[in-house]
């Protein structure tokens, strides 16, 4: 195919998915402008049908497909999010749909691409291995291939987000976008950069999958082996070529983030602003939050990508989150085993404004000395300070301390 980019094959795929996609919300967040000195906005793509971008670049591609590709079906590779938006829009079409996702992939991505019709076939540790099986499947079936960002189409697609943040947002100085294989960011900077080259364009990537960042950096396309991140999304080993052309070209700066960092994000949307985030979705405002770019004083666009989570990944992430912000103390000690010794600890832990989550009483465990018994609390506390508060109290009370 001939590859022909301007702007307006991006406004003939928006009106292509106009009775598809939603007008996704622009929402300006006081609490993190003032964290991070920018004016900054959220592009809340987690709240898009299938709850990520990608059904823009899926339906796109899906629609444009000639009637014999349409008849041989359409299978893809995917670690969540692309098999949705393929899966969905295969569905609207009326076509049979194949999906191989990595063995680790989130069950809620499995099961909602499997609740759209598609076929999905587990296979792999990663995106690319799941890549390979795909292709394998392609060449036995005939299947039409749809690839998840190194395509024209699918990067167009995915560039009607940035004709929506220009018309939601006309001043904007900078657009944050979290990067995988490349094909949101390399279409959100071809359209940003045909309307207004002063706009800079930033794309974010884990430490545990760095290919973009690698591959600019050095100026070759580079790889990796080992791949490791908490945000699925983006967890992909090879960038696509016709993305890091257009990246290279139209993209200002790559940026790394690193899981804690994308935890602490996803913890804070979802306590400060309500929004259910994926760690990839996160990872923008991770690098915003963390300094990793200059962005005082402007208009900044932080994209959150998509809000398919994984909810005991969330409880994980919540509980870490707490313990790591000093409103989550664990501790142990040995107390008599007579009446009385507990109702003395838990008053006086009380007295200290201490909300306790959980105690486990235990006399029985042959380590712990005859008519003694161990307690394990779990408090709700308010910052490290009121830790240090509570820790004082004990010991001054006589009482052994540790923390788990």
């Amino acid at each position: 195919m001939k590859m022909i980019f301007n702007i307006d094959q991006v406004k003939e795929a928006r009106e292509r998915m106009k009775e598809v996609i939603h007008l996704t919300p622009l929402d300006y967040s006081h609490t993190f402008s003032r964290l991070t000195g920018a004016n900054l906005y959220l592009k809340l793509e987690n709240m898009q049908k299938t709850g990520s971008f990608k059904i823009r670049g899926a339906y796109n591609k899906l629609s444009a497909l000639s009637e014999e590709e349409r008849a041989r079906g359409v299978i893809a590779a995917s670690a969540g999010n692309h098999a949705q938006g393929v899966a969905y829009a295969a569905s609207r079409l009326g076509l049979a749909a194949t999906i191989v996702m990595p063995e680790g992939s989130p069950i809620t991505k499995i099961m909602a691409s499997r609740s759209y019709g598609a076929e999905v076939i587990l296979s792999g540790k990663d995106y690319d291995h799941s890549y390979k099986k795909a292709r394998e499947i392609q060449a036995a079936t005939g299947a039409t291939y749809i690839h998840g960002f190194d395509d024209p189409y699918i990067i167009m697609g995915q560039g009607t987000l940035g004709l929506e943040i220009l018309e939601q947002l006309p001043n904007v100085d900078a657009v944050v976008v979290p990067a995988g294989g490349g094909g949101l960011l390399s279409g959100i900077a071809l359209v940003m950069k045909w309307v207004n080259p002063a706009i800079k364009v930033f794309g974010v990537q884990s430490f545990g999958a760095p290919a973009i960042f690698r591959s600019c950096k050095t100026g070759e396309n580079e790889g990796q082996c080992a791949l490791g991140t908490l945000a699925d999304g983006i967890n992909v080993g090879f960038p696509g070529k016709i993305n890091l052309d257009l990246i290279r070209k139209y993209v200002d700066d790559i940026v790394l983030v690193d899981d804690e960092e994308i935890s602490r994000a996803i913890l804070m949307l979802l306590e400060r602003t309500k929004v259910m985030s994926e760690g990839a979705g996160a990872a923008a405002l991770a690098a915003v939050l963390h300094g990793r770019l200059k962005l005082e004083g402007l208009n900044v666009v932080a994209l959150v990508s998509g809000g398919n989570i994984d909810v005991n990944m969330l409880s994980t992430i919540i509980e870490r989150g707490l313990v790591k912000s000093a409103r989550r103390l664990s501790i142990r000690t040995i107390i008599p085993d007579i009446p009385g010794s507990l109702e003395k600890i838990v008053s006086l832990v009380a007295d200290q404004q201490v909300n306790i989550i959980s105690i486990v009483h235990d006399r029985s465990r042959l380590k712990i000395p005859i008519k003694k018994a161990e307690v394990l609390f779990v408090l709700e506390t308010m910052h490290r300070e009121h830790i240090e508060k509570v820790m004082a109290a004990l010991k001054a009370a006589g009482f052994d301390i540790e923390t788990i």
